[in-house]
Formats: C-alpha cells, structure tokens, sequence
C-alpha cells in the first residue's frame, strides 16, 4: 500500500512545514531529477507516480514511471544499472524530487549506454554537440 503523504497546504506550510505533500500534476506525475551523489553529476530525469514515489521512499532503491510504456520501473531490473537512494529531496513547493543515488552496476544511467542521459550540449546555432567529458 502507497504511503500516505501529507495533504497540500497552505503555501507557508508547504515552503516551511514537516510534511511531505508531493503535487502530482494532471496525469498524476511529479518530475525527478536524479543526480550520483558524490560527484553531483546529473544523470537523468524522470517521472514518479505515488506507487513509484512510495516505493522509492519504502524501498531505498529508485523507482519511476516509464511515460511511454506506461508502467512501474525499478531501475536496474533489466540493464543492472541500479540506483541505491543516498538521500531524497522536494523543492520548495513541493512539485519536483531530487533523488541523489549510488549507481550499481557500471554507473551508467542512460538507456544509450552513456552515465548521463545529459551527452549533449546545445549550440548557439541549435546545433548539438557531443560532450565527452562525461566522466
């Protein structure tokens, strides 16, 4: 059963207040930023969903909600690219988690292949190019 989170407030008590009161937007999602947490390099965005979210928080291993697919995802189970939860955050109101992970396997956390899903920078001409320093 989905942990019971705290219900939406007032904008003081969500900014101040102890309770944890994720805002799902209209398809029930809230946006994740997942970042390896002792280089604080970003890794990937994703969306959880309150089973996913919850898991997350019962389980300490990071869960999402593939949008595509439409369906629950514990990252690691088919690519063994798992994120084990160091520490989890909201922002100030609340509608976006940031998830700072130990990444298993050989810390890759993009589907391409790559450690970051985040190999490309944008141009000034709108043009990409690959960053190689990925690390």
């Amino acid at each position: 059963m989905p942990i019971a989170f705290a219900p939406r407030g007032a904008k003081h008590e969500l900014e101040e207040g102890a309770g944890f009161a994720p805002k799902f937007d209209a398809d029930g999602l809230i946006v994740c930023i997942t970042t390896e947490a002792v280089s604080g390099d970003i890794l990937m965005v994703a969306y959880m969903n309150r089973e996913s979210l919850s898991l997350t928080i019962e389980t300490g291993v990071a869960h999402y909600w593939s949008r595509s697919r439409q369906a629950l995802w514990r990252k690691g189970d088919t690519s063994g690219q798992t994120q084990t939860v160091v520490e989890m955050r909201t922002d100030c109101d609340q509608d976006a988690i940031l998830l700072k992970v130990a990444a298993g396997g050989d810390g890759k956390a993009c589907h391409t292949g790559r450690r970051s899903c985040f190999y490309r920078r944008v141009e000034s001409d709108g043009g990409l190019h690959l960053v190689t320093d990925e690390g």
